[in-house]
């Protein structure tokens, strides 16, 4: 994937979003179990997060408003996003879907 793909809307893995971009998870590839475990976190499908923190492998932080979540590599490969640009005016870490 290259960066084009990213700006352009396409869907990635977490594990492969860049420092301080804000993301919105739009799906999981995986099972129920992966998306329950989500929704427990406070990360549901549809959320805008930013990404905080980078670890080995594609491990990230992310932060959905005041909390922060830190997923491993493997989670976060199975978690598919999109950049989320920041509507034209608007305060920074104000976010269009």
């Amino acid at each position: 994937m290259n960066v084009n793909d990213k700006q352009n809307g396409h869907a990635f893995p977490l594990a492969l979003a860049g420092l301080g971009e804000t993301l919105k998870i739009i799906g999981v590839k995986a099972g129920k179990g992966l998306n329950q475990k989500l929704m427990e976190l406070g990360v549901p499908v549809g959320s805008v997060v930013n990404v905080v923190q980078r670890g080995h492998g594609g491990a990230a932080v992310v932060s959905r408003g005041s909390v922060r979540i830190a997923l491993g590599a493997g989670m976060a490969q199975k978690v598919m996003v999109s950049i989320v640009r920041p509507e034209k005016g608007a305060s920074p870490g104000t976010a269009a879907p």
